[in-house]
């Protein structure tokens, strides 16, 4: 868990806590129901993946499970690979880490109150400005790097909340998730011909986590929230031809006669974001 990140979240919390009580008390009884409408700013930023790989298939079955081998037999990709992009041809050379960064969404949503019980349902729509790329080094030497990025996503999230006379309500959430997703590829072999499918992607999954919410008004809250989110992605890949590499090369000499290549099909994003609403 990156702690440093979601220091801004506590202080969040703490104004909420502050705030609330004030302002509450000369609202009388404080009551969530009704429909609301609102945005959120924050921080998104992805776990550590330097274990993930580039997968490819040779045999043309669909299935991402095969290893590319020069003519003696060797893996063809023995170097290694690194969770970022690379900055050349070997792993000496280093990555850049993947983009951790800002996003912001809008949502619109109804809660209704039973007791000290409050049920709703939000929606949310928005952009997070994050990359995620792995690369797969070659013995050519050569790098081979995908690379993702969010154009925009949203969330059809239930809330479920316990709040106080002072009109504090923490809550857990989740529900669906979606994300369209851009995909990029870059290579350092000039040699073949790559050749990008369904570079964009529709990313469907699930989102979990919680927040706190604080009434300051009859009509105004404010909040904050965290969330882990995981699109189920792969669509994409990258077909390798012959260009002008000989017939020797190791994405030819394999059972369909050329190669394709993916990445993992999990992309999971983790957000901290203070929320403000219009409560109707």
């Amino acid at each position: 868990m990156h702690f440093n990140r979601i220091a801004p979240l506590g202080a969040t919390l703490a104004l909420v806590l502050a705030a609330s009580p004030v302002l509450a008390q000369d609202s009388g009884t404080v009551d969530w129901t009704g429909p609301y409408v609102g945005g959120s700013f924050g921080y998104n930023f992805q776990k550590k993946d330097g274990a993930e790989h580039l997968r490819f298939d040779t045999d043309a079955d669909g299935d991402y499970d095969d290893v590319v081998t020069t003519t003696t037999g060797a893996n063809a990709f023995s170097p290694g690979t690194c969770g970022g992009a690379a900055r050349g041809s070997t792993p000496a050379t280093g990555c850049d880490d993947d983009k951790d960064a800002i996003g912001w969404m809008g949502h619109v949503g109804y809660d209704r109150q039973f007791g000290s019980i409050v049920a709703g349902v939000v929606a949310e729509a928005g952009k997070a400005y994050i990359s995620d790329s792995v690369t797969e080094y070659s013995t050519t030497p050569a790098f081979y790097t995908m690379t993702r990025r969010i154009d925009w996503n949203g969330n059809l999230r239930a809330r479920l909340g316990y709040t106080t006379p002072g009109g504090i309500m923490p809550y857990v959430t989740g529900g669906l998730a979606y994300a369209k997703v851009k995909n990029s590829f870059g290579t350092s072999n000039g040699a073949n011909s790559f050749t990008q499918v369904d570079a964009k992607e529709d990313a469907w999954g699930w989102t979990a986590g919680g927040g706190i919410e604080a009434k300051v008004s009859d009509n105004f809250s404010i909040g904050a929230r965290y969330l882990w989110t995981r699109y189920n992605v792969g669509d994409y890949r990258v077909d390798v031809g012959a260009g002008s590499a000989p017939a020797t090369n190791p994405f030819l000499i394999t059972p369909s006669g050329g190669t394709s290549m993916n990445r993992g099909d999990k992309f999971d994003t983790q957000s901290v974001m203070v929320t403000t609403s219009f409560r109707f």
